[in-house]
């Protein structure tokens, strides 16, 4: 255990470690492309470090009424950290795998926990996996705190591979209610036999009242409830129909920018039994059972040898949180206030990303030659959208983003420009929800990562 616990320290104290000592002068003068330090000569047994830095640099066209400090804002500009992340993972024997990893989100000028701009860095996973077959990936067992999940393979993406600047995250259905951002603590069984990719879960959900807001009083449209405690159950299944895709974390991959051929069909669920509770109409509590349900298919694939990639997605999305269930929420939220008692929406760029009802999503991207910039890399462009039918809502959320990345080397050094156009919603006097208007926001993220 000492030994692990100083390569562990020594992997993220140093960029110059290298993966054991070389024996050969040529084994020297190879570029060292990853923190890893083998415990086995051939390499199946090591642990590993990595590092991902996503900065951005933003301007946002403000929901009406809404201010920064107690001013008024029509449009803000902002700097922050969208994710920080370090990684330690390793196979420490045939059979035994752990993973974790460190980091903070949404990190810009307005970014404070409990007042203090410092704390702001948790651990987002924390697991130990035992791999019952030493030589096929057909079942591993694991638990503890981990991204593992049903519904998507938005619902536990690969951020450092996303190919559209951010995820869906309405996709992360329960994100800082009932999870750590994400994460929840599960025992879990994932395997790949043959072509199919399957991941299970037994989940325990953490009290809304644990999230750091104030819990939402309770009302005739469903919210989490504090009251009782039930466990989630979760499922994710895949058909890989050519390359099977890597199953070394349970995190999934966003884009292979062309170096595998991709084409699956994916189906996930989330199942909790008295998740949320509400009043009808003469005052009675009520408990609605949570149910999020998806189907989608995925492609990822080079075209003509790898001089061109492409990759697409596209999935019909059921969320049931409860009668009426709604939730606002904006990315690194760039204001805190919002005088105009009428937007529903909220403050700044915040807008009703979760509720119960359908929602369809879908992505497509085009890699162009890797030599375009002859050594510096190629281009991306991208296009995504997702159009949300929520009960509460008179008219459609649509999320329309646009944009394109600068590979300069792959996902390690990327340069990405994005326009967002989002609805503002706005509550009539007689209760009803309806959109009033889009609002636009414009951001460049450049992203580092080993």
């Amino acid at each position: 255990m000492k030994r692990i616990v100083a390569i562990g320290i020594a992997l993220f104290a140093t960029s110059n470690v290298h993966a054991q000592q070389p024996s050969t002068e040529d084994d020297a003068s190879k570029p060292k492309t990853e923190l890893k330090y083998n415990l086995s000569k051939d390499g199946s047994k090591y642990i590993k470090g990595t590092f991902n830095n996503q900065t951005w640099l933003r301007w946002n066209e403000s929901n009406p009424g809404t201010t920064v400090n107690s001013q008024p804002k029509e449009n803000t500009l902002d700097i922050g950290l969208r994710r920080t992340r370090l990684q330690m993972y390793g196979q420490l024997t045939d059979h035994v795998f752990f993973y974790t990893q460190f980091g903070m989100n949404n990190f810009n000028f307005l970014s404070q926990n409990a007042g203090n701009r410092k704390l702001q860095a948790f651990f987002h996973d924390a697991l130990g996996e035992y791999k019952v077959f030493k030589k096929n990936n057909a079942l591993k067992i694991g638990g503890g705190l981990a991204i593992t999940a049903g519904l998507s393979r938005f619902t536990q993406p690969s951020i450092g591979t996303i190919m559209t600047t951010d995820v869906p995250v309405f996709l992360q259905a329960t994100v800082d209610q009932t999870d750590e951002f994400a994460r929840k603590l599960s025992i879990y069984a994932r395997g790949q036999v043959g072509k199919l990719d399957y991941r299970v879960a037994l989940s325990d959900p953490f009290p809304i009242q644990t999230n750091g807001n104030p819990v939402p009083a309770i009302s005739n449209n469903a919210v989490f409830t504090p009251y009782g405690h039930t466990k989630q159950l979760q499922g994710f299944f895949i058909w890989n129909f050519f390359d099977v895709e890597p199953h070394t974390t349970p995190y999934m991959t966003g884009t292979y920018l062309g170096d595998k051929k991709i084409l699956n069909l994916e189906a996930g669920a989330i199942y909790q039994k008295n998740a949320t509770w509400r009043t009808n109409t003469i005052g009675d509590t009520l408990y609605d059972n949570m149910l999020l349900w998806s189907v989608a298919a995925f492609l990822d694939m080079p075209i003509q040898n790898n001089k061109y990639a492409i990759s697409a997605y596209v999935g019909y999305f059921s969320t049931d949180y409860g009668a009426n269930y709604i939730r606002n929420n904006g990315i690194m939220n760039p204001a805190n206030g919002n005088t105009d008692p009428t937007v529903f929406s909220g403050a700044g760029n915040s807008y009703p990303m979760f509720g119960t009802g359908s929602s369809v999503y879908a992505q497509v991207g085009f890699r162009l030659p890797n030599d375009l910039f002859k050594g510096n890399g190629t281009l991306m462009p991208y296009v995504s959208y997702r159009m949300s039918n929520y009960d509460r809502l008179k008219d459609p959320v649509t999320i329309i983003d646009a944009g394109v990345n600068w590979l300069i080397n792959k996902h390690n050094s990327k340069l990405s420009l994005n326009y967002q156009l989002r609805p503002v919603f706005v509550q009539q006097t007689n209760g009803d929800v309806i959109k009033s208007s889009n609002a636009g926001s414009a951001w460049l993220q450049y992203q580092v990562a080993i």
